[in-house]
């Protein structure tokens, strides 16, 4: 997710048919330590988590993953298993963020290098990434591409990641008095899932790999960052297609959002920062330097793309108690 655009300009508008001048606009420096100082921390934290899910991976659905762990965390091959997860979620993230921050350059764009977030969640270690870009758009088509180049790139890491996990994965019996959580399961994930190990009968289930996991994590990412409302890619990707109508269409995701809130208590946290960054920033999305030329048919196509793509990777219930049975 961009933060709002400033009001310097690039100095011409690439890729549009009519480029023309405007006032050059001066990069400022990153602050590099802060960029690398988050990523070694978000590095760290994803290690830790990833380690603690490679355990309960390996202990399995009857297995005590808790008691094994007090003894693990002096055994260093006990981080080490934990880039399992690691490395594939920041992969994902990491070209996701790229995937803006190149496109940014191409556009001659000024933004930031990523900035990735560590967090203490035991289910994730980060809250993602983001870059934050510092100047006006030029044009609707580089809006699309800076937008559209995330998600894309996150997603081509994202599915082999997946298709990988799920062969590392095993599928085990659920004990009758087995408690812990229960992850929803996008279209595409129950596809590949069918694909590597077919339909399972009552009372088994994958005992998910790391890797698979992190690739679950980075579809939900995706379908996240697809919702087209404001200032997320899927809100800038609305802007570029349908310009002011695209006010209509965030208004009515963020009702769909708040209305997902009855369907799963885990979009809560979600919903919440979507009304705030709306009553922050308002409905409008802020407009580009050129406003008048459309997109191409080949965008739009890749706007449908995108568009699927959010539909494979979304669920409804991401995270739920798990309830046997069910």
């Amino acid at each position: 997710m961009e933060e709002p655009f400033g009001h310097s300009f690039p100095p011409t508008l690439p890729r549009d048919p009519e480029p023309y001048f405007v006032p050059p606009v001066v990069p400022r420096r990153d602050r590099l330590w802060l960029h690398s100082l988050l990523l070694l921390l978000t590095v760290f934290t994803t290690t830790v988590v990833g380690a603690i899910h490679h355990l309960s991976f390996t202990a399995g659905f009857n297995g005590d993953g808790a008691a094994l762990g007090l003894a693990a965390f002096r055994d260093l091959r006990f981080y080490f298993r934990g880039l399992w997860y690691s490395a594939t979620i920041l992969a994902i993230l990491g070209c996701h963020e790229m995937g803006h921050y190149l496109a940014c350059r191409w556009y001659r764009v000024d933004a930031t290098l990523p900035f990735f977030l560590p967090a203490p969640l035991v289910l994730t270690g980060t809250l993602g990434a983001f870059i934050r870009i510092r100047s006006r758009i030029p044009s609707k088509r580089a809006l699309f591409d800076i937008a559209a180049a995330g998600p894309f790139a996150g997603f081509v890491v994202a599915v082999p990641a997946l298709f990988m996990g799920l062969a590392m994965s095993a599928v085990e019996r659920v004990p009758p008095d087995f408690s812990g959580i229960e992850l929803g399961e996008p279209l595409l994930f129950r596809g590949a899932s069918w694909l590597i190990w077919g339909s399972l009968p009552d009372g088994l289930s994958v005992n998910m790999h790391p890797m698979a996991f992190a690739a679950w994590f980075g579809l939900l990412a995706t379908a996240l960052n697809l919702f087209p409302i404001g200032q997320l890619d899927g809100g800038h990707i609305s802007h570029a297609v349908l310009g002011r109508r695209s006010t209509v269409v965030t208004l009515t995701m963020v009702g769909c959002a708040i209305g997902l809130t009855f369907v799963s208590t885990s979009w809560l946290v979600w919903t919440f920062l979507m009304v705030v960054m709306l009553l922050a920033m308002g409905p409008r999305h802020p407009p580009t330097l050129d406003e008048d030329t459309p997109l191409d048919t080949g965008r739009v196509w890749l706007a449908v793309f995108a568009l699927i793509i959010l539909i494979v990777c979304f669920t409804p219930v991401p995270i739920e108690p798990f309830v046997t049975g069910h």
